[in-house]
C-alpha cells in the first residue's frame, strides 16, 4: 500500500515508517520542519511538508493514499496547558480523513490513549465506548476529548472506512525515550530523590516502541472496521516500583510525593502519575495475532540506556 503517516518523524512514528517499508509499503511521511523532513528522507520515506492545520494538504495526500496512519498530536500544546485545543486541532484532522477516505474501504488507524480510560480496574477494547463522537470538549479538558475523537475514527466505518483506533500504553518506552519514564529520570536527577505519589499504587500499562510499531502495521493491513485495539504489553506496572528501579540506578532515596504536592514535586507530569490506568490487550491480541517480543518496561529500564546521560 501506499500508506500516508502523520507524526512520521516522532517517537512512534520513526519506528512505524521503517516498520511499514520492511513490509514492502511506500511511506509518505508529515514533516513540518527541515529536521523532520531529512529523516523521512534518510528512512526511505517520501515527504509531504505539512502542518496538522493544513487541512486541504492532508485530504490531498491522504485522497491518493491508500490508507492513513494518524499519530500525530500537538503534544506542546496540550503540555502547555491547553489540551482542548490539541483535542480539537486532532478532530479538525480526523473529520478531514474522513471526507475523503468515506466510501473507499481504505484503512485508517488512529493512534489514541489508555490513559484515562477508566480508573482502578483493568480496562479491555470494549471499555471507553459511552462517550459519544459528538461530545463536544471545553479549554482545558483531559483525556475525555481525545476519547470522543476515537469514538469520532470509529463512526467512519459507516461511511465506508475500514477505521481502527489504536490506543497506546501511556508509557511507549525504548532506546531514545523522552517520555513521561524519561522524565522521571531527569526530576529524580534534579530533585535528588526518586518519587511517587503517595503509595505509588497507581499502575500503568506499557509497551515497546517497537512492538508498538508492529501492532499498527497489523491494523493498517487487517483490523476490521470499527475496531478498538489496545498496545498493551505490561497489563500494569507499579509507579512505585518504577521509582525504586530508578532510585537504585542513580544511587538516589526513593520517597512518597504527598498527592498535594504533586504538581510542585513533577510538574505537569504530577496529575498523570495519580493515574491508575491497567489495560489488557486480550483481545486485540487474539483478533491480529500480535505478540510482543521486546522487554518489557522494568526490563528496558534494567538494560541502564535511560541512566546513560542527563535526562531532562
Amino acid at each position: 500500500m501506499r500508506v500516508f503517516v502523520t507524526g512520521a518523524s516522532g517517537w512512534i512514528g520513526s519506528a512505524v515508517v521503517p516498520e511499514l517499508i520492511g513490509a514492502g509499503h511506500q511511506v509518505v511521511g508529515l514533516a513540518r520542519s527541515d529536521a523532520a523532513a531529512a529523516a523521512l528522507t534518510a528512512a526511505g520515506a517520501e515527504v509531504h511538508r505539512g502542518t496538522l492545520d493544513d487541512l486541504d494538504g492532508l485530504r490531498n495526500v491522504a485522497a491518493a493514499s491508500d490508507g492513513v496512519i494518524h499519530l500525530a498530536f500537538k503534544h506542546d500544546l496540550a503540555f502547555s496547558g491547553d489540551f482542548g485545543g490539541a483535542v480539537q486541532a486532532d478532530r479538525r484532522a480526523v473529520e478531514a480523513f474522513g471526507d475523503v477516505l468515506a466510501g473507499s474501504d481504505r484503512p485508517f488507524v488512529l493512534a489514541s490513549g489508555l490513559a484515562g480510560l477508566v480508573r482502578g480496574r483493568v480496562s479491555t477494547e470494549q471499555d471507553g465506548h459511552d462517550i459519544g463522537p459528538n461530545d463536544t470538549t471545553q479549554p482545558g479538558a483531559g483525556p475525555e476529548g481525545r476519547h470522543a475523537t476515537a469514538e469520532l475514527a470509529l463512526s467512519l466505518a459507516s461511511r465506508g472506512i475500514r477505521s481502527s483506533v489504536l490506543r497506546l500504553a501511556p508509557t511507549v518506552h525504548g532506546a531514545g525515550d523522552h517520555g513521561f519514564i524519561a522524565t522521571l529520570v531527569g526530576i529524580a536527577r534534579k530533585k535528588g530523590v526518586s518519587g511517587s505519589v503517595g503509595e505509588g499504587n497507581a499502575r500503568w500499562p506499557a509497551v515497546h516502541r517497537l512492538d508498538a510499531a508492529h501492532l499498527f502495521r497489523l491494523a493498517l493491513e487487517k483490523a476490521p472496521a470499527g475496531s478498538t485495539l489496545h498496545a498493551a504489553d505490561d497489563e500494569g506496572v507499579s509507579l512505585r516500583i518504577v521509582a525504586e528501579v530508578i532510585g537504585r540506578h542513580l544511587g538516589l532515596p526513593v520517597v512518597s510525593v504527598a498527592p498535594e504536592q504533586a504538581g510542585e514535586h513533577f510538574g505537569w507530569l504530577g496529575d498523570f502519575l495519580t493515574l491508575d490506568c491497567p489495560a489488557s490487550s486480550t483481545l486485540t491480541r487474539e483478533l491480529l495475532g500480535w505478540q510482543p517480543t521486546h522487554p518489557g518496561l522494568l526490563d528496558d529500564l534494567e538494560e541502564g540506556h535511560y541512566f546513560q546521560a542527563a535526562t531532562v
